[in-house]
């Protein structure tokens, strides 16, 4: 059995926080390169602006976008590995309020009814799940005000896959009025009501250009991209081919009187980050 300090995964986590709203993820920036050639002039210029932002964060150590959002965390616990010390949720939340803290990065979260902020960004989102070895991986993700755009459903069985492409593709189409594109997609289909809801947010965190492994799903996601492109809303809703970067998806075998159905909306930033311990 692997011992892990719970300080060392507090460090860790804080480190996190401020490299995730720092920097632009490496994948991102080749997508937006990648699509200037095809933009409107206008799209090509809303582009070099979003790269011209990155390139300043990191140089200044100022966030990406003054909405830091909430921190999400998908931490993978080895079978093999124990953390010693506090609770591992307890040790990344503390480090998610160190790192808000110390980066300088703006407190997001509220009270759902009276709307008080606590000052801190507190409590960090946590999901777990055990995995075969001994190490902890703890990936992030920063949802900003655009994940208000995220929505889940119970369709009909019947409506089948294009049940799924209509309720993906009519929800992209409504994100466009607030969410800065070009946006991230996140797809779950299937397993229960919340697993779908999970995995499309789990979805975002696959880098843009590594394909799914699944043959289908790849093509669906193609699919899915090309059609949310041909909207034309644009980089940053100017104009132009680049709505969407990219859709990344799971699916599950769910109940056969059932058909669960998650988005999950990332803006152009697509803040997100990992550190294994």
């Amino acid at each position: 059995m692997r011992v892990i300090s719970s300080q060392s995964v507090e460090d860790a986590v804080a480190g996190l926080c401020v490299t995730a709203n720092r920097h632009l993820p490496p994948d991102v920036r080749r997508a937006f390169l990648h699509r200037q050639a095809a933009e409107s002039p206008l799209g090509r210029e809303a582009l070099r602006q979003l790269l011209d932002n990155a390139e300043l964060a990191g140089q200044l150590g100022l966030p990406l976008c003054q909405d830091c959002g909430l921190a999400v965390f998908f931490v993978e616990h080895g079978e093999d590995a124990r953390v010693q010390g506090l609770p591992v949720r307890e040790a990344v939340n503390r480090g998610m309020v160190r790192g808000y803290r110390e980066g300088y990065l703006r407190k997001s979260t509220c009270d759902p009814f009276t709307r008080d902020n606590p000052g801190d960004n507190s409590p960090a989102v946590v999901h777990f799940d055990m995995v075969p070895g001994d190490t902890l991986r703890i990936s992030m993700m920063v949802q900003g005000a655009s994940a208000e755009y995220s929505r889940a459903a119970m369709l009909d069985p019947a409506l089948g896959v294009q049940g799924v492409r209509e309720f993906a593709i009519r929800g992209v189409a409504e994100a466009c009025r607030g969410v800065c594109a070009p946006m991230v997609v996140g797809l779950g289909v299937g397993g229960s009501f919340e697993w779908a809801a999970q995995a499309a947010a789990r979805a975002l965190l696959r880098p843009l250009d590594i394909e799914n492994p699944d043959p289908f799903l790849a093509g669906l996601e193609q699919s899915l991209t090309q059609a949310a492109n041909r909207l034309g809303a644009g980089p940053l809703g100017l104009g132009g081919a680049t709505t969407c970067l990219g859709v990344s998806a799971l699916a599950a075998p769910c109940h056969p009187g059932t058909l669960p159905v998650a988005l999950a909306i990332q803006c152009h930033s697509a803040r997100r980050g990992e550190v294994t311990l």
